[in-house]
């Protein structure tokens, strides 16, 4: 499928372009297809550069929320129905923040998982499901551009053309396993999942920190990732644009002394870079003069369990439970035709074999599991295999 069945429609850029596709799309009948387009690789913000829509009887629509002055029409009729997405925990936070939000949801994606299906793209299960072919290849792209290429909006508008009957497809292959009101839980946990939690001390996930050993390096890169992280907000660049991974690593383990020799290392002697060299030459100076009290620890702090390769050396018997819970789960996934991770999050499992609850029995397992986000239906399956694998694990 090279395009639409029915042509590329023009964007929606304007209050009477928005005010006729809401019209058309109230008419139309049936839940919706809803995907988005951003710029993740170019832009800080991830924010929808391009809303594309199709509903049967209506057709599909692409609209330009940037030219758009609010989205409130397109919401009441939008925010009622059933919305069909491809992995909607990537597209759901940015449609919130134009106050798009559905009453239900249907996840192709999370679907095919549940279902057992190897392959889990959009244009692999339309491909297996439905025998099409889809053009690809633009998702990447910047999408903050304008004008967008028609290529691109080909290829956005494909993203909806065939979601509402691959959503078909899938509910009977869930229906026929018994699986559906598995998904029915688990898509209302992503419609109300909200906005991600914040990571604790993001800075720590710069690329090629297994270079780096001593406390003031860390700081370093700490200060160095705040710096361009602030940059980055003001300019709503993406941080790796502002200045890359590598060229933080690089300074922190060389901590040039001046702008000279910060301009001598790789990518800092670029002209970009050399437009903000004071504003990295300061985060570089504040971690060099960071009393040792306040440089931070090599290793991170944060509750929950330690890493695993630590399990066998601080609790022989935790790493024992946890081995028997694997092997457990394994045998359930394999049964029902699921991955692991859908059958149970791998930090709830973690935290259960570290910190094992008492008395050890499936009430009190079911509870930990509960706690740590597992839906009824995961308990079901669970909650007493692991129980029984955590009590007669070896000592």
């Amino acid at each position: 499928m090279l395009e639409p069945a029915a042509g590329v429609p023009p964007i929606v850029a304007s209050a009477g372009a928005l005010d006729a596709a809401v019209a058309v799309l109230g008419r139309g009948t049936g839940p919706v297809a809803v995907d988005t387009e951003r710029a993740s690789g170019y832009r800080y913000w991830q924010r929808a550069y391009l809303v594309q829509l199709r509903r049967e009887g209506a057709g599909t629509v692409l609209i330009d929320p940037i030219g758009l002055d609010g989205l409130s029409e397109l919401a009441d009729v939008l925010n009622p129905l059933e919305w069909v997405l491809h992995a909607a925990s990537q597209d759901l936070p940015c449609l919130a923040e134009l106050g798009l939000a559905p009453a239900a949801i249907f996840d192709t994606e999370l679907a095919a998982r549940l279902a057992g299906l190897e392959r889990v793209g959009l244009a692999a299960l339309v491909e297996e499901l439905l025998g099409y072919h889809l053009q690809k290849g633009h998702g990447a792209a910047d999408w903050s551009r304008r004008p967008l290429p028609a290529e691109w909006l080909t290829y956005a508008a494909l993203d909806v053309e065939l979601l509402l009957p691959l959503r078909t497809a899938i509910a009977a292959e869930l229906d026929a396993q018994g699986k559906s009101g598995w998904a029915v839980e688990e898509f209302e946990t992503v419609r109300n999942a909200g906005p991600p939690v914040p990571r604790t001390d993001p800075w720590r996930r710069t690329s090629g920190m297994h270079r780096i050993h001593k406390p003031r390096e860390l700081a370093t890169v700490r200060e160095l990732w705040h710096a361009r992280d602030q940059l980055a907000r003001q300019r709503d660049i993406a941080p790796g644009r502002v200045l890359p991974d590598a060229a933080i690593i690089d300074a922190a383990l060389a901590d040039p002394p001046d702008e000279a020799a910060l301009l001598s290392r790789p990518v800092f002697n670029g002209r970009s870079q050399r437009r903000h060299v004071k504003t990295w030459l300061a985060a570089i100076q504040a971690a060099r003069v960071l009393p040792a009290s306040e440089l931070p620890s090599l290793r991170a702090q944060g509750g929950g369990p330690p890493p695993l390769n630590r399990w066998q050396d601080r609790d022989p018997a935790a790493a024992v439970r946890l081995t028997a819970a694997r092997a457990t789960l394994t045998k359930i996934a394999e049964h029902y035709r699921l991955p692991l991770q859908n059958l149970l999050a791998p930090d709830v499992v973690r935290r259960l074999c570290w910190e094992p609850p008492e008395p050890l029995d499936a009430a009190a397992v079911q509870r930990e599991l509960v706690a740590g986000g597992a839906r009824p239906w995961q308990c079901e399956l669970t909650a007493h295999p692991l129980a029984t694998a955590l009590t007669t694990a070896p000592k």
